[in-house]
């Protein structure tokens, strides 16, 4: 009989091609690689979010491992065969729900912005408060941590949401609506150390505090790529 991971396996391969095309919409509309590039509708959308609810909470309980597709599909009462065409592998599936993790949390942001003075200040607020809120559940951002480490390329539309939920977040923080290239580098590379003392931390080498440190560090390329007044120059 095949394994999970075979049937993992084998459904990434056939959507390879798929994946690649697929309608990237924007933040808050993520669709699987498989998807339909239309809206869906009221009742695909309550599904998707029954699968995603499902996803976390198995995550959540028993991180990676636990993640199986048919628990999945049997916990979110949809068909088997429906969830893959929702999301093609737990690669795909996990990656996705980090997405929805990350825009749950920029609604919690948006309701109690950071109060930092400077726009560094109040990115790594943000990002602490983003860490803080994984760290609440290791085991479900162990899981999602290690699906976008792992993803292909058939998993970029999702990986592609996550990268555009967090910088939309970082820009909100540093209440920025038109970042210059120079800022949008800066922004990248903040989410690339994030990303990095993330793994970290679930590895167990870097503590807390180490990794408030070396955020803050990124932080400050904010205020280093603010563009210079008149009076400055």
């Amino acid at each position: 009989m095949p394994t999970e991971a075979n049937r993992d396996k084998a459904a990434r391969a056939a959507t390879t091609d798929k994946a690649g095309k697929a309608a990237v919409t924007g933040a808050g509309t993520a669709r699987s690689a498989s998807a339909s590039a239309s809206p869906l509708t009221e009742r695909q959308e309550a599904r998707r979010r029954r699968i995603l609810r499902a996803c976390a909470q198995l995550a959540g309980r028993g991180g990676f491992d636990a993640v199986q597709m048919r628990e999945v599909a049997e916990s979110s009462q949809v068909a088997l065969g429906t969830l893959y065409r929702y999301f093609p592998s737990k690669i795909h599936l996990l990656v996705a729900t980090m997405q929805d993790q990350l825009e749950t949390l920029h609604g919690t942001l948006r309701k109690k912005p950071p109060a930092g003075e400077t726009p560094a200040e109040r990115v790594a607020e943000t990002l602490m408060r983003a860490f803080r809120a994984l760290q609440r559940e290791p085991h479900l951002a162990d899981a999602m941590v290690r699906a976008l480490t792992f993803a292909d390329r058939s998993a970029s539309p999702e990986v592609d949401q996550v990268s555009r939920q967090t910088t939309m977040i970082i820009l909100d923080a540093m209440e920025l609506t038109d970042p210059t290239p120079e800022q949008l580098s800066a922004v990248r590379v903040i989410e690339h150390t994030w990303h990095s003392t993330l793994i970290t931390w679930l590895s167990g080498r870097a503590s807390i505090a180490q990794v408030r440190i070396d955020m803050e560090t990124a932080c400050r390329l904010v205020d280093l790529t603010a563009p210079k007044s008149t009076d400055d120059r």
